[in-house]
């Protein structure tokens, strides 16, 4: 066979060792499918309590219609 590495002590294969990498950069890679997803909320910036009332109001409206 070809070539192996020593590590540690311990004799590798480069194929052990690319598949090792491989794996360690899927793991780290891959998002966490467990993870708690916030729901997204709309920041309003209004000058006033009406103005605020009435985008929360629209808001609401318009996410009930697209459901």
């Amino acid at each position: 066979m070809g070539g192996a590495y020593k590590i540690f002590g311990r004799t590798f294969q480069p194929h052990q060792l690319a598949i090792a990498t491989l794996t360690t950069v899927a793991v780290i890679a891959a998002p966490n499918p467990f993870a708690a997803k916030k729901p997204k909320v709309a920041e309003i910036k209004a000058e006033s309590a009406e103005e605020e009332a009435f985008i929360k109001t629209y808001i609401e409206k318009h996410s009930a219609e697209a459901k």
